[in-house]
């Protein structure tokens, strides 16, 4: 094996092993890390299975593609109930103004994880197991009769009211009290906590807002994710409150803030297809090592190969061939009768051979008497000698010789004064 296809085959070895262990590292990290809970991606951790199965159950589910600035303004897209399964991007202050007058309205907004900051502007805090330390273990529930939950990696904690001083969770944290600044008056008439944990800790609450509005929280987004839904009971427990009531309406899932707005979703879900599910990965590392492939490939390795120098022949290289060719044929009849024809096309009116028959001895006898000088004359009769006596290939160079001699002498003249001789 040659030195260039073992230092490939190393270098695709290399990107095939350091891809398997970057896969595998992802595949270790918790399914709620991976991606978001959108609806239009299907992996464990996406949410589509949750937003087909409310459709076949004849919910009327949509996904919302724009910001919230006109959530309340827009009478036509303004929906029944409100999901922001934790999304990638946070909301504006201005959106957050909207969802606040949209639950002073009678709406329903469901916050899982921080939604969006949803849960701070409302008072309260998702706390997770990473941040105790306990990496992402899941705690125990306490029962709910009838159902069959699964432990959870976050609860709520509710904060204190403001400007009341900060917990020791947020007061060192400037830009979290500068968030907190921009959120709007989330005022509950009453809490009740649907779901604790076995110490106590809220997981899911349920907030009636003046006005009307309702609000529910969930501190463990995997609640709106498939792999819940899949295979534990949550669906039993949340799809109830996701249903709109008697009244009616539109749920819609903020796909906005989920990187999904109108226009640029179809790049997001493919490159999210790429980086967060196994499919992805397979054709990630056949994409590095096509790559590296041809990385390999494009570097010359030892010293450049000698290549054939191909140029084309020069006017007198063809001349020299030709000559070869017709001496190796003993063709000296022949080159006779192509030079002495080329002089009787030059010297006709059109520029070509009268009648097109070869020259003969009648036709340069008749030559001679067109000569005006005698110079022209012994020209005229070194060729007819040449042309009629035996020989070799001297024979062909006299001709030759004598033929420009015959041209020099009857070659059509600009001047009268070029015909006499100095």
């Amino acid at each position: 094996m040659s030195l260039r296809s073992e230092v490939g085959l190393a270098a695709l070895l290399a990107a095939a092993v350091g891809t398997a262990v970057a896969a595998g590292s992802l595949a270790r990290t918790p399914a709620s890390e991976l991606e978001n809970a959108s609806t239009f991606l299907t992996g464990p951790s996406g949410a589509k299975g949750v937003y087909d199965v409310m459709a076949r159950m004849g919910r009327p589910v949509a996904r919302r593609r724009i910001n919230l600035f006109d959530l309340v303004t827009d009478s036509a897209v303004r929906p029944a109930i409100l999901i922001e399964a934790d999304p990638e991007q946070g909301l504006e202050s201005g959106e957050m103004t909207q969802v606040a007058e949209f639950l002073r309205r009678g709406g329903t907004v469901v916050a899982g994880g921080d939604g969006g900051g949803i849960v701070r502007c409302a008072g309260w805090s998702a706390i997770g197991t990473f941040s105790l330390g306990l990496h992402r273990d899941t705690m125990p529930i306490a029962p709910v009769p009838g159902f069959a939950l699964p432990g959870v990696r976050s609860y709520l904690r509710q904060r204190p009211a403001r400007n009341a001083g900060t917990d020791s969770t947020f007061g060192a944290n400037p830009i979290a009290e500068l968030n907190e600044t921009r959120c709007p008056l989330i005022a509950a008439t009453s809490i009740d906590t649907l779901v604790r944990t076995y110490s106590g800790h809220p997981v899911a609450v349920f907030e009636r807002i003046a006005g009307g509005g309702h609000l529910v929280l969930l501190a463990d987004d995997g609640w709106l994710r498939n792999r819940a839904w899949r295979t534990t009971g949550v669906p039993d427990y949340v799809l109830p409150l996701l249903t709109p009531g008697a009244s009616g309406g539109q749920v819609q899932w903020d796909e906005f803030h989920q990187g999904y707005a109108q226009g640029g979703s179809l790049w997001g879900a493919a490159w999210s297809w790429l980086m967060h599910t196994p499919a992805g990965w397979v054709i990630d590392q056949l994409a590095v090592v096509l790559l590296l492939w041809l990385a390999v490939t494009a570097v010359r390795f030892g010293p450049a190969r000698p290549a054939i120098d191909r140029r084309r022949r020069s006017p007198l290289e063809h001349l020299e061939a030709l000559a070869a060719g017709f001496e190796g044929a003993e063709g000296n009849r022949t080159v006779l009768n192509l030079i002495v024809a080329g002089l009787q096309r030059r010297l006709s009116r059109t520029g070509h051979e009268p009648g097109g028959a070869k020259p003969d001895e009648e036709w340069i006898a008749a030559l001679a008497l067109a000569m005006p000088t005698a110079q022209g004359r012994g020209a005229v009769r070194r060729l007819r000698e040449a042309f009629t006596k035996p020989g070799g290939d001297e024979r062909v160079l006299a001709a030759a010789n004598s033929v420009e001699d015959v041209w020099e002498e009857l070659r059509p003249r600009r001047t009268r004064d070029a015909f006499s001789k100095p």
